[in-house]
Parts: C-alpha cells; structure tokens; sequence
C-alpha cells in the first residue's frame, strides 16, 4: 500500500491548483490521482494541426471547455493568471450578430453588444492555465489513468482503491482526501465506506455538473472572413442544430467559430459525428457565408459522452450553476478527512473557471490550518 500524507481525487484546473498551493505552503507530501489519460478535467482543447484533442500548446489550439474569465470580479483567478506569466486577449465581439428566428426565415442581422465587463480570453486556450500548472509541480506526483473506485476510513487516514486503464488495483493510503471532481459525479461514481451522511449525499447528488450535459462544435479557417463582412461571428439560432455560436480565433493564430449544440442528448446520441458536423458546417454557412461550409478542421466534444464528466442525472436539460453544497460533512467518519474542491463547490463561482481556484483555494487552507493545529498539538 502506497502512503502519502494527501491525495487529490482529478487532476482537473481544481485538483492541479491545490497541488499548486500546497507546493507553496511547504506540504510537498501529496499524490494528484485522475481518471483520464490527460490531466485538465473540463478543461480540454481540439488541436487543429492534428485534428483531435490534444495535449500540445499553441495558437492553433480551441477550447472544448470553458473559453472566458471576467477579470474585472474574479480577481482571484486574474492574479494567478499574472502569476503564471500567461497572456490575454479580449473576446472578439466588434460588428453584427446573426439570428435565426426559424426555419421558415432568411438568418438576419441585428446589430452586436459588447458584454461589460469584457469577456476575456488566453493565448492557447484555457489548457494554457493547465500547461503552465503543470510546469510548476512535480510531475511524479501526477498520476492519469488511476480511477478511484472506493474510499473508506481506517483509524487516522482514508484508504484509496484505485484501478488504472488496465483494471489493474491498487490501494493508497492517505491522511486526507481533496475531492477534485465534481460533486455529484463523486457521489455516483466513488463507494464511500461508510457511507457519507445521507443528507451530504443527497446535497452532493442534486448538484449539476457544468458542461455535463453539453456539446460544443469548432470550425477551423485560414481567416476569420467574417469580420470582412462586420459581422462579430456571434450568432443565435431557434432553427440549430446550435443555438449559440461565438468568434473563437486565436491571436496570431487560425480563425474559428464554435457554437453549443442545442440538440438533445438523447437525439445526439443517435446521430454521428459526421452527421452532425455536416448540420453544424451547413448551419455556418446559412448565418456567415459559403465559405464557413468549409472548415479546414472541425470537431465535436460531447461531454454527456464522457464517463468522468457525466452521469445519469445531468443528461436531462436546464443545468445551471447551483448555490455550492457544502464541501465536507459536519460531523461524523468523514469530517476530518475529506473536502470537496471541485468548481461546483465554490461560493461565487459555482461552475465558472473561477470557481475552480476559488474552491480549491479554501479547501487547502482550511486543511493547511488542520495540519497546522495538529502539528502544534
């Protein structure tokens, strides 16, 4: 059995970011467990150069995840920005947008509005925040393909069972558990032993998970030619198949508009990607023009297709961000050694990027001020 003093349930923008602080706050005694290949969690990118998702950087580089921050009153997330020397940009959003009211209607311009504060962006996408995360922590501390299926408490510390890509078993042992993934995910998917408390378990299970029951579409071009014409490359359609689409080029990068697919995730589910590209390219090209019809690269994230995002419960629609539940039991078994970090349980942010170093951020405090009291004791 493998011990270490804390072990982080994701590897996720929460999970990489606890590991971060907890570097800095000198506890270096610490293991980061995720379930993907990758780290980044809901932070994943689509690579046009090698038309899949992909790990390596750069400006060709689109968001399948959260895209924005709002620097203006997530200052927490804006400083570690700084910190991490990454750069910026403002979300395109200067000329017309295009609406589809209906299929029985010509798409239409209406004249754009500039959001207040601005929506901003990174150079190479919100896994830049990952990548420069990453390059700050130890990466043997790191380890992806390892699923944590089960956690109980023994006397002093919380015992792991974890199944790598392999379903080959391990068991790590740890004085306390980060759970960096989101909470009604953990509830579902992770035995507890014993179980957590019935009304923690149901506040955790009624939360939805950002992105759960989403899809996004990228388009890839040489030039955002759209901007020739004045138009912003935003768009809202009633008529679909997506039913909300933005400007996502790059800096010194290639052009892209990517929309959220408004189909269903059960009508999603019998059609193929190829199909539904050939809807969404037909759709650009409706609203923007011949040459969206065009792409040179484009791809589809169904996150209600991925096993470590979603469950039963978050493929209906109207998820939202929710008011956080609590992030740790108030009495009991599970009290002292286990703090939930993930985005859903942030205060502000619920869901939101921000959310994710918000969360983070309490909970590695609140444990290094336990440690801290134990230390002295």
């Amino acid at each position: 059995m493998d011990k270490v003093r804390i072990a982080i349930i994701g590897a996720g923008l929460s999970g990489l970011y606890a590991a971060y602080r907890l570097e800095r706050m000198g506890f270096q005694d610490y293991v980061v467990l995720e379930a993907r290949d990758i780290p980044g969690g809901r932070i994943a990118s689509f690579n046009a150069y090698s038309g899949s998702e992909s790990l390596s950087s750069g400006p060709d580089r689109f968001d399948l995840g959260p895209t924005w921050f709002w620097p203006d009153y997530q200052s927490q997330l804006d400083e570690l920005v700084d910190a991490l020397k990454l750069s910026r940009f403002k979300q395109h959003e200067a000329g017309d947008m295009v609406i589809e009211r209906s299929a029985a209607e010509a798409p239409m311009r209406v004249r754009g509005y500039l959001n207040t504060p601005a929506s901003m962006r990174l150079v190479g996408g919100m896994g830049a925040l990952v990548d420069a995360l990453q390059l700050e922590l130890d990466p043997a501390r790191i380890l992806t393909g390892q699923a944590v299926r089960r956690l109980r408490t023994s006397i002093g510390h919380v015992e792991l069972d974890v199944e790598d890509s392999a379903a080959k078993s391990a068991t790590w042992s740890a004085e306390h558990v980060l759970l960096a993934l989101p909470p009604r995910l953990a509830e579902r998917t992770i035995t507890f032993e014993p179980p957590l408390p019935k009304q923690l378990a149901m506040q955790w299970r009624e939360t939805s998970t950002w992105m759960a029951p989403h899809a996004k579409y990228v388009a890839v071009y040489d030039k955002p030619f759209w901007r020739e014409d004045n138009l912003s490359g935003e768009g809202r359609s009633a008529r679909g198949p997506l039913g909300e689409i933005h400007d996502a080029s790059m800096p010194e990068g290639s052009a892209a508009l990517f929309g959220f697919l408004g189909v269903p995730v059960q009508v999603r589910r019998n059609l193929s990607d190829d199909v539904l590209r050939a809807h969404c390219r037909a759709q650009l090209a409706r609203m923007f023009g011949a040459r969206a019809a065009a792409p040179k690269a484009d791809y589809i994230k169904d996150w209600a297709c991925d096993p470590y995002t979603a469950v039963d419960l978050d493929l209906s629609p109207g998820a939202s961000h929710h008011a956080a539940p609590p992030p740790r039991a108030a009495s009991g078994p599970w009290q002292h050694f286990l703090t939930g970090i993930a985005s859903e349980w942030s205060p502000q942010f619920p869901g939101y990027v921000a959310g994710a170093v918000e969360a983070a951020e309490l909970g590695v405090r609140t444990l290094a001020a336990r440690l801290a009291s134990h230390a002295r004791s």
